[in-house]
Formats: structure tokens, C-alpha cells, sequence
């Protein structure tokens, strides 16, 4: 299954009410798992940059992570970015039949 990246940078109505930060949370990741079945979360983070978390998911297909990047902007979002990441040792096969194609 396809691994996607989920940048998220929320509004500053939602960050300047740390205290309900978890009820927020748990409510999107409900929506989500409600419209998006089949994603696997792979992995949650909380960052100190211009984003403020970092989930690791895996989906379906583009559609269904591109319905995760809706979400996230409906509940919350300033900026929410799903992208497409490729194992590293699948990229080196990949640059590799590049390499020889070249």
C-alpha cells in the first residue's frame, strides 16, 4: 500500500487553545477513520517548525490520502499537505533502472 506524509500546520484559533488540543486530535482522527477506511497510521509526531505534526500513513491510492489533506483543512487546517513517499531502498531500485535506461 502506498505511504503518504501529512503535513500539517493548524489555524491559530485551534493553537491558541492548547488545552482542548486533545479533544481536536481524537475528533479529526475519528472523521478520518470514519471517510478514509483502509488508511493505516503509521506514525505521530509533534513538531518545533513551520509545521506542527507529521503523520506517516499508509493509504489505498491517491484519492483516499488526498480525502485525509480535505480533512485535515476542514477541522482545523491552515495548511495540511499529504505527499507521496517512496522507501528508500524501492528509490535506489528505482535510480538504479534509471541509471541504465540513461
Amino acid at each position: 500500500m502506498p505511504t503518504y506524509v501529512l503535513m500539517t500546520k493548524l489555524t491559530p484559533t485551534v493553537m491558541n487553545q492548547p488545552g482542548k488540543r486533545k479533544e481536536y486530535g481524537r475528533e479529526w482522527k475519528e472523521t478520518v477513520d470514519r471517510l478514509c477506511p483502509g488508511v493505516r497510521w503509521v506514525a505521530h509526531y509533534a513538531l518545533l517548525g513551520p509545521y506542527d505534526f507529521m503523520d506517516i500513513y499508509e493509504a489505498p491510492d491517491a484519492e483516499t490520502a488526498a480525502r485525509v489533506s480535505l480533512i485535515t483543512h476542514a477541522t482545523g487546517a491552515q495548511k495540511a499537505e499529504s505527499w507521496p513517499a517512496v522507501p528508500y531502498g524501492r528509490f535506489v531500485e528505482i535510480a538504479q533502472e534509471v541509471g541504465k535506461a540513461l
